[in-house]
This record gives structure tokens, sequence and C-alpha cells, in this order.
């Protein structure tokens, strides 16, 4: 229980895919202007890495390890790719109002290296099937919790009077490097925890 904790605590605030190892930064950027826009983007990227991993995982362990290992970045993104088109039609169906908010940027969850990232350490890190899982959800809580903290953040950064030079996409980028560096301090906290 202590390792499956650790993980999960550790893959929303240590290594945040957004925020430490940078991945996933088009939606970040994208979809993080409207907080409504941002919850509901990752909703969906939880359901799809959730599922990625539920599924990825067997098929590496059972068909492809046996001799097909160099299949596993393709695979894995034609799985992904039929999880977004599933979470698509969903959305297009009985939320359409979210569907047409989010735009390209759902079709650009197939090609958001979180998600492939995730699929790709479970396998690095050997991770059994159950704590796979476990860190697929807490990548995809710690996408919610960047996206979320970031549409605050972004807010109040196009609200404020800057300079000219820094308007628009620079005090967005410098506003997530600051974010990036305060999530720096949990990985001794986080250290602490579980020692």
């Amino acid at each position: 229980m202590k390792e499956i904790l650790m993980i999960l605590v550790s893959a929303i605030f240590v290594n945040n895919f957004v925020l430490s190892k940078f991945l996933g930064i088009c939606p970040f950027l994208g979809v993080s202007k409207n907080l409504k826009n941002a919850i509901g983007m990752s909703v969906a990227v939880i359901f799809v890495m959730t599922m990625a991993t539920a599924v990825t995982w067997p098929i590496y362990h059972y068909l492809l390890a046996p001799g097909y290992a160099y299949m596993q970045t393709v695979v894995f993104i034609l799985v992904i790719a039929a999880l977004v088109q599933l979470v698509e039609i969903i959305l297009k169906k009985y939320i359409p109002a979210l569907h047409k908010a989010l735009g390209v940027y759902l079709p650009l969850i197939t090609t958001n290296c979180a998600v492939l990232g995730v699929a790709l350490l479970n396998i690095t890190e050997e991770y059994a099937f159950v704590p796979s899982l476990f860190n697929a959800v807490g990548a995809g809580v710690g996408f919610l919790v960047a996206m979320v903290m970031f549409s605050g953040v972004r807010s109040r950064v196009e609200t404020a009077d800057v300079p000219k030079s820094f308007q628009g996409l620079p005090s967005i980028l410098i506003a997530a490097s600051i974010v990036a560096l305060s999530f720096m301090g949990f990985a001794g906290v986080v250290d602490g925890l579980f020692l």
C-alpha cells in the first residue's frame, strides 16, 4: 500500500508530467484559458491515460515483450488514438458544448506525449499492473492540478499590465515556468513523507 501511495503522490506532485517533465504542453497552453475547459480536458486526459495503461500494459507484457517490443510505440499510439475517438464520440453526443469548446485540442490528446509517456514509463519502470494504473491516475490528476492551477494564474496574467514585448505568449510562458518551479519543492516533502 505504501508503494502505491508513493507512486500516486509522486505522479501528482513530484513527477508531474506537465510541470516537471514538460510533456503535454500543447493542451496545457491551449486549453488553460478557461477553467471549465481545463477541467473538461483534464477529465478526458485522466480517462485516456488510465484506459491506455489498462490496455497497453497487458498488450506489451503478453504480446509484444516476447519478441516484438520494438513495436510498442506504434501499438501504444494506435490504442491511444482509439480511446480518444471513443472520448470524442461520447462528448459529442452527451456534452456537445464541451466538445465544441475543446475543439482541436480534443483530438490532440492522441498526440499528447504525456499520455504516451505514462504508458511507456510504466513499462520502463517495470511497474506491475495495479501500480501502473495508479501511476496513470496520478499522472492524470497531476495534469488536472497543473491545468486548474495554471488556469487561475493565466486569468490573472492576461488582465495584468505587462510591457508590450511580454504581452501574450511570453508572459504565459514565464508564468508557466514559475508554476513549474513551485512544484520542485514537492520533491523534498514527498521524500520526507515516505522515509
